[in-house]
Formats: C-alpha cells, structure tokens, sequence
C-alpha cells in the first residue's frame, strides 16, 4: 500500500470512527424498549426523516451501481429508472406518509409494517403478520447482500485487497454498528451520510468535469458511440469470446444500437411504484415525530432525490468520455465512481469521496438488517412462539436475527462478479410488488379485505419470481422490468378477493375513517 493510498485510507477510518460513536451515543436510549429500538419513539425531525429515508433507500447502488449502469449502455436505462425513482419519492411523502404516519398508530401503536398491516385487518390468527415478516426476512438477505458486494468492490478497488477479505469486513462492521444504536442511531447517522454521499457525488461530477475539459468536450465524445446519449436507444457493447468488451488501439468496441420503446421505459419508470412498500421508507414515516413537519420532509426529500440521481448519471456518462476503455465488464464499470476520485482528487479527498459510497451502504445495510431483525423478534417470535417474551428478550432475540440475516447476505455476496444494480432491482421488485399495492389499499380504499390482502402479498411476491427467472428471459416484450407486471397482478388480486369475500367489520371501517380525517 503506497502512501496516497494510506492517506486515502485514514480519511475513511476517521469517517468509521464518527459512525460508530454516533452508535454509542445512541446506545443507552436505544436500550431502553424495543419501540426506542425499533422505531426511535416516533421522534424524527422533519430534516433527520427525510435524509433517512433517502439515505437508507438509496444505498451503494446510487454510487456504484446507476453510474456504472450509465457508463456501461449510455443515458437511456439510467434516466428513465431515476426518473421513476423522482417521482416516486414525491408521491410517496404527498400521499402516503401523513396517512400512515396516523393510521400506525390508531391500528395498536404499529412499530413495524407487518405490525401495521396484520392490526389494520384486525387479525386473531397471525397470517399476514408471518406472511409479511417471511417476505422481510426473505429480500432484505438479498438487499444486505448487495450493500456488502459494495463494500468489496470498494476496498477492493482502491486498496487492491482481495475482495472477500473486504466484503467480509464490511459485513461485520455493519452489524456491529447495527447492534450498538438501534433506530436513533442508524437514522442520525444516516442524516450525516445523505449529506455525506450528496458532497461526494458533487465533488466528483465536478473534478471530473474540469478533467473532461468542459461538458462540451464531453457531449462530443460519447456522441460518437451509437445510441449512448438518446432517450430511446441503447448503446451495445462488443463482447468478446472472454465475456469482457472489445477493446481495439484503445478504444472500446460498440455495435449498433439496440432499439429503446416507449414499453421499456415505461417498465424502468415503474421503479417509482417500489416506493410504496419499502419498508426502510415506510418506517421513516411511522416514527416522525409530528404529522404537520411532512411537507418540509417531502420538499427536503425530493430535492435531495433529484440533485443525487442527476449527479450519479452524469458521472457515469462523463466517466465513459474520460476513461473510455477502463472497464470492460458492467461488473467492473460498477466502480467507475471511486475510480474518478482515486484518480484525479488528492488522496484526503479521496478518503472522503469514497467514504460517501461507505456512507451509503451503511446507511442502507443497518436499516435493511434492523428492520429483518424487527420482522423475526416482534413479528414472529413474540407473536408466534412465545408470547410473554420479555422486551429484553426481544431485542436479545432480535440482535441473533440480525446476526443470521447479514451471514446469510454475505454468503449471497460472494460471487464477486455481482452486478450490484441487478441485485437491487431484484429486491426492490420484490418489496413494491409484495407490499405497495397492498399499502395503497389499505390506506385509501376502504373496502380491502384480510384475504384480499393475504392474495395481493402472495401473488406480488410470486410474480416477481415468475416473471425474473422464467419470463423475463424470453425477451422481446417480455423483457420488462418485473415491478410493473407483478404490481399490477397484485393490485387486481386484491381488488377481486376482497370483492368476493365478506365486507370489513364495522371497527375496521371506523378505524379507516378516523384516519382519514
């Protein structure tokens, strides 16, 4: 290890220190119930809410996977998703955060979503509690996962260490955080790494910027390359019999490009509907501290949203202009970002910039990891096996949960040649389809019914899987994004099950009202 990569490396170890005492500082509070745990005692700011929220959404994926997404087939796929990711953030705090924020509270003082959902429908038989902690348990393994082949794509990049050394770093790390602070922790140190991960993306689209010699400069390099800067095609990289990209006299191999419909853009915009059940989002809402502070939230939230994609995008494509034959697989273009910052920026710097892809991955991994953790001890355990747990036991209970769920995503996370943003739309597709249309429904239509609920989950979840690996593949049409299929097939479940299946009772429906209004 040279010396720029020493100073680089002390920066992000100066940066690791900082988190970890906000998880100490945080620690005693967090200790006092599994609700402080869990959900910080419903006391998030409007500022703290809404950076959050996007930070633990986010995750590496913003600084790794859609820049990588952008420098290996151009502006097309990459706008479209951040386009669907804007708007979904602003529907989402205008529509659903005030109501549920009230509704978790009138439906039995609701901490966690399954909680929410299994007292919505005024549950005696737990159902759709297992069923949704089952599915929570299930794609946030995979969600962690992708936030530790961020870590070893990071360190690994940099530093030149072997990749499962640092993912597995990472992983503990993580957990160990996670353990210390609870909620309060994870969403105050989260605030730090939203503002964190918006410095990094500026510093970099800028440096990067001046090195390209101007956005002119720019355009007229990757105008070159077919299809890289349209909204309706697609660049195609050469790929060679080695499975990496063409490279000939130093200047990488394109054919023509692939066509882009207005069906393939209308399957990325569907990223936006994810929103509605994302669970790390979801639970921002339900622990604000008070309803009339959402519109700052919202405004502060969009913002952020909009100014972080329009930078990662942007680096991505610059980044293609720059060094145009660095990375010849859309695993490797994955680190396009650190590799800017190593490249052109002084290592302190550096440090900082790629502490702002840590900061995202450890803004997402905690939250991923606490609320699997909630899902299995307040969920299943208290619920299922022993119902005069304790809440010390609880959270003892929860804590080993923790433990389980980061092994099983590191051991997810081993293949190296992971493609973080193919692992992230696999995940997201499986929380909106799983649980968006059903917190839609529960929230704005009256007439939703438990089994109506139980169909939606189970056939959102199903459809992700069916449509990724036996659909999908077929190609052509077929070939969307399995978000927008598995929604809508989850959204009609629900409509057509509760229709034909006994109204609510008369408590439900008075509960609904009062959160309405």
């Amino acid at each position: 290890m040279d010396g720029s990569q020493i100073q680089t490396l002390i920066a992000m170890i100066c940066y690791i220190a900082v988190v970890i005492g906000i998880g100490v500082y945080f620690a005693k509070r967090a200790n006092e119930s599994s609700e402080n745990y869990y959900l910080g005692g419903r006391s998030l700011g409007p500022w703290v809410a809404a950076f959050s929220a996007e930070a633990s959404d986010m995750s590496g994926w913003l600084l790794m996977g859609l820049p990588g997404l952008a420098y290996w087939t151009g502006l097309a796929d990459a706008f479209w998703t951040a386009a669907g990711l804007a708007i979904g953030t602003y529907i989402n705090w205008l529509i659903v955060a005030r109501r549920l924020r009230h509704y978790s509270e009138i439906a039995g003082n609701a901490i966690t979503l399954p909680d929410f959902f299994s007292n919505r429908f005024h549950e005696k038989k737990k159902v759709i509690m297992t069923i949704a902690s089952l599915f929570i348990l299930i794609f946030f393994c995979v969600y962690a996962s992708s936030c530790f082949v961020t870590c070893g794509k990071l360190f690994s990049s940099l530093f030149g260490i072997d990749y499962h050394i640092t993912m597995i770093f990472g992983a503990i790390f993580v957990v160990v955080y996670t353990f210390l602070g609870g909620f309060l922790a994870e969403s105050a140190s989260d605030f730090m790494q939203a503002i964190v991960m918006v410095l990094a993306l500026v510093l970099v689209l800028a440096f990067g910027t001046i090195a390209a010699g101007g956005p002119g400069a720019v355009l007229d390099n990757l105008q070159a390359i077919p299809g890289f800067l349209e909204f309706f095609s697609l660049a195609t990289p050469e790929i060679g019999e080695t499975g990496t990209q063409i490279i000939s006299n130093g200047v990488p191999l394109f054919g023509e490009a692939s066509p882009y419909g207005f069906i393939s853009a209308l399957s990325m915009l569907a990223w936006g509907l994810g929103y509605f059940g994302m669970p790390q989002v979801l639970l921002r809402f339900m622990a604000i501290r008070d309803k009339s502070e959402l519109t700052k939230s919202r405004r502060i939230a969009t913002v952020w949203v909009v100014i972080s994609l329009f930078a990662a995008i942007t680096i991505g494509l610059m980044g293609r202009a720059l060094y145009p034959a660095a990375f010849t697989t859309n695993s490797d273009a994955e680190t396009i970002f650190s590799y800017i910052a190593s490249t052109l920026m002084h290592p302190l710097f550096a440090g900082l910039v790629s502490a702002g892809i840590l900061a995202a991955t450890i803004s997402s991994s905690d939250s991923y990891l606490l609320i699997a953790a909630s899902a299995f001890s307040k969920n299943l355990w208290q619920r299922l096996f022993n119902k005069e747990a304790s809440d010390k036991e609880i959270m003892h209970v929860g804590r080993a949960a923790l433990l389980v769920i980061a092994i099983l995503g590191a051991a997810i996370a081993m293949d190296e040649n992971s493609v973080i943003f193919t692992i992230v739309s696999f995940a997201w597709a499986g929380f909106g389809a799983t649980f968006g249309p059903l917190m839609l429904f529960s929230l704005f239509w009256k007439r939703t019914t438990r089994s109506g609920a139980i169909a939606g989950m189970v056939s959102g979840a199903a459809m992700v899987f069916i449509w990724n690996f036996l659909v999908k593949p077929l190609g052509g049409i077929f070939g969307i994004y399995e978000l927008l299929p598995a929604f809508i097939v989850s959204s009609l479940f629900i409509v057509i099950v509760s229709l034909a299946s006994a109204e609510p009772s008369d408590e439900m429906k008075r509960e609904f009202e009062e959160a309405r209004k």
